[in-house]
């Protein structure tokens, strides 16, 4: 396991230009609902998301900035939704005013190049403040650009691109979809090679709507969980390589080993972070492992469908149940979450969303723990006419989310990196249990964890 421990870099950004990009023809002017899925409180946060791209010498004279305006001008024709802001209508619903306003576009230059950031990138990233400008009045829900997105030139010839995306217009692959779009107007096409479908009523409640499962995700919390336990704050990624997923897997019995790296990882890292935390024995905790919906074989979305297509089912138990037993109780666990998200259980959630939607609360508390596989979404093969993207994925994590993202080790070895948000204090605990599981060390070897197995003998 490695961690990005680097020296922290420093360098200045120059803002050159900001200014709104508009779709680069006419676009109707309508009113779009989103989904009973999109529309959720959980969903109302704007997600960063960043790239970085070498230089390339077959493009010698090309100016990314302009390549990339130009081609985003011409991908919001076909998404035109994006360009336009969103609105509140009856009873808190949201509404997307397809208005043509447009999305927000900053060129910048900074004087760092790209080798510079390190042999490995990893989230999180310096200076994230100034590789996307906060533009002032810009960030919020209504009446605001649905994306931000910023491109800077690096001294070196490379450069980086962060978006930040409203998240109730779309999820990770609804901007897989725009962006791979985006990218290949950059390379010269003149449409997209799978239309970009709206359809937001596919994932509405039924009428009337019907909750017919239990969604311990939006279970109310004790507010003396919320997050975070303090205000020191630190984010680190972990690499997760074949020799370290290796010696994950050998903690499980015969029987479970086969299970995915999802699984796996995220087991492992739930019954870390839940010792880091220190809480007691009898407190609920619950995993949610965020679902991508469009495989689902009943649920018939379009390929071209970029709204929210996410669940994220719960796997609950008590921490000292979660402790106690061995790594492959909390496995089962999460397989078992994942297995529940059907196509009835996305109408379920949205029938809660119709019934109860504004009095849920948010999974946002130290007490629950996401997490998301972006390893098969594969980002980094975006390609705006420089190549592939040298990383390319979430630029920070707030709270209580964790992404699994594909990196690669300073060697150079593929594998997958885990950011990791926790107060500093929990994340010396969560590093010191991780790297005992690693070692191969019998469950209760430390002495963060031995107390509950104390506990439960009294």
């Amino acid at each position: 396991m490695a961690t990005n421990s680097r020296i922290p870099l420093a360098f200045p950004v120059r803002l050159c230009k900001l200014e709104f990009v508009s779709p680069a023809k006419p676009t109707p002017d309508e009113r779009k609902l989103l989904s009973d899925i999109d529309d959720q409180q959980t969903l109302r946060s704007q997600v960063l998301f960043i790239q970085f791209y070498r230089y390339d010498p077959l493009m010698q004279g090309k100016d990314p900035v302009e390549v990339i305006r130009k081609a985003l001008a011409k991908t919001l024709v076909f998404y035109y939704p994006f360009a336009g802001r969103l609105r509140e209508g009856d009873n808190g619903k949201l509404i997307v005013d397809c208005t043509g306003e447009g999305m927000m576009f900053i060129e910048a230059d900074a004087d760092v190049t790209l080798e510079q950031f390190g042999d490995a990138l990893q989230p999180p990233f310096p200076c994230i403040n100034e590789l996307l400008y906060d533009v002032p009045g810009s960030d919020g829900m209504l009446n605001c650009p649905l994306l931000l997105l910023q491109v800077t030139r690096l001294k070196c010839g490379g450069f980086i691109i962060v978006t930040r995306f409203n998240h109730v217009i779309c999820d990770g692959m609804g901007l897989k979809h725009f962006m791979s779009d985006m990218a290949e107007m950059a390379r010269g096409a003149i449409t997209c090679s799978a239309s970009p479908v709206w359809e937001r009523h596919l994932l509405d409640a039924e009428d009337p709507p019907r909750v017919t499962f239990k969604h311990h995700e939006y279970d109310e919390v004790d507010a003396a969980t919320a997050w975070p336990p303090d205000d020191n704050e630190v984010q680190r990624s972990f690499f997760f390589g074949p020799d370290e997923v290796s010696a994950l897997r050998r903690l499980l019995s015969l029987h479970l080993r086969h299970c995915t790296k999802f699984e796996l990882l995220t087991a492992c890292l739930w019954r870390c972070r839940t010792i880091a935390l220190n809480l007691g024995p009898d407190e609920k905790v619950r995993m949610l492992c965020l679902a991508n919906l469009r495989p689902r074989s009943n649920l018939s979305l379009p390929p071209g469908y970029y709204g929210n297509a996410i669940v994220f089912p719960a796997a609950v138990t008590t921490v000292g149940e979660l402790l106690r037993n061995p790594l492959g109780y909390a496995v089962e666990l999460v397989r078992q979450v994942k297995a529940s998200a059907t196509k009835e259980y996305a109408k379920s959630v949205a029938a809660l969303m119709v019934i109860r939607g504004k009095q849920l609360s948010s999974p946002n508390v130290a007490c629950s723990y996401s997490m998301s596989d972006l390893t098969e979404m594969r980002f980094e093969d975006i390609d705006y006419g420089w190549g592939k993207a040298v990383y390319a994925g979430p630029a920070k994590v707030v709270g209580v989310v964790s992404f699994i993202i594909p990196t690669k080790s300073k060697t150079g070895d593929s594998g997958c990196s885990v950011l990791i948000c926790l107060p500093t204090l929990a994340m010396e605990r969560f590093d010191k249990e991780l790297d005992n599981m690693l070692k191969g060390y019998p469950i209760q070897h430390s002495e963060e964890s031995r107390k509950y197995f104390i506990s439960s003998a009294m």
